[in-house]
């Protein structure tokens, strides 16, 4: 079987590429592809799963960061562009971004940057619930001026653990990935 993630930006795939050989059972091979934001990504979303012609046991996951929208209308959206296919597929959002994540996990932030003072920070009350930060991406750029995008994610991506992560948005992908791959 093969899992193929459609991803909404470069940073996302910095992170799944280090991360998918820990979610993922032995045998199955995944390929990620980023694109260059939301837009980009629904734009290319229904053609790319219409044309995927490949003789594997091939599987989508869509993942988008949820931003400012209602959950339940961006998964539905997006249910919208995948379903013509016919292709098996699954849709994760990332509340509210895929930074929430890192938040999820302080200790591989501060694995990544030990000079911050992020695991402080961390343990504030705004900052205990991952996935309700309004805006993750810019927060972390506040609490650590240095990071950058992609070379951040590389960075805190190889302290990340699966299992310790708080953010109930990443448990759920990380279920749904693990799901989607046991099934024959």
């Amino acid at each position: 079987m093969k899992l193929v993630f459609l991803l909404e930006e470069p940073s996302v795939q910095c992170v799944l590429d280090v991360l998918l050989p820990q979610i993922l059972p032995e045998g199955v091979t995944y390929l990620t592809i980023p694109h260059n934001g939301k837009k980009a990504l629904e734009r290319s979303l229904g053609h790319k799963l219409r044309a995927w012609n490949e003789p594997d046991d091939v599987r989508f996951v869509v993942l988008e960061d949820q931003d400012t929208k209602d959950c339940i209308e961006l998964k539905a959206h997006l249910n919208a562009l995948c379903a013509e296919s016919g292709k098996p597929y699954l849709i994760r959002i990332a509340c509210q971004e895929m930074e929430a994540w890192y938040f999820g996990d302080p200790e591989a932030v501060v694995a990544a940057y030990p000079n911050s003072k992020f695991d402080q920070w961390a343990r504030k009350k705004q900052y205990r619930s991952p996935d309700r930060i309004p805006s993750p991406k810019e927060a972390l750029r506040r609490l650590i001026p240095e990071h950058q995008q992609i070379n951040g994610a590389k960075r805190i991506a190889k302290h990340m653990q699966i299992e310790r992560n708080t953010s109930r948005s990443f448990q759920v992908f990380v279920e749904g990935v693990r799901r989607l791959a046991s099934q024959t």
